[in-house]
């Protein structure tokens, strides 16, 4: 991991070109499974940038303590929000860009290859299924 007392700068492509892309991603890949195809550039206040490289399948549905930065690099993919019970969809390519409000349940839906980058607080919470309406 980046030591986060001594900036550097990141070429994003560059750091991207080392992931070795996740094909066929489902809400039940493990983490085993997708570390090759995941990174984190630095460390962030309670988090850290990250980067991603995945396509052909869905994510599992994930939530953070703080709001999470989302933009794609290369590709397309769809991020579905929970909000109120309802599933909201939001379509990004290249160089879209959603911020994801605190503890706001979301998962991906990417038909063919995306290349991302995150700023994503920690910890998270990720499961398979979609999460029940809270009262």
């Amino acid at each position: 991991m980046p030591d986060p007392d001594t900036p550097r700068p990141v070429s994003i492509p560059a750091e991207i070109a080392h992931l070795t892309p996740l094909r066929g991603r489902t809400p039940s890949t493990t983490d085993e499974e997708r570390a090759d195809a995941f990174a984190e550039l630095t460390p962030y206040r309670d988090g850290g940038v990250y980067i991603g490289h995945w396509g052909e399948g869905g994510s599992e549905w994930e939530r953070h303590p703080a709001d999470e930065i989302v933009a794609v690099v290369d590709g397309e993919t769809t991020i579905i929000l929970l909000l109120g019970g309802e599933e909201v969809s939001h379509s990004l390519g290249p160089a879209g860009l959603i911020v994801v409000p605190a503890n706001t349940w979301h998962r991906f839906e990417t038909p063919g290859m995306v290349k991302i980058i995150t700023v994503t607080p920690q910890p998270g919470d990720h499961q398979a299924d979609r999460p029940e309406p809270t009262s």
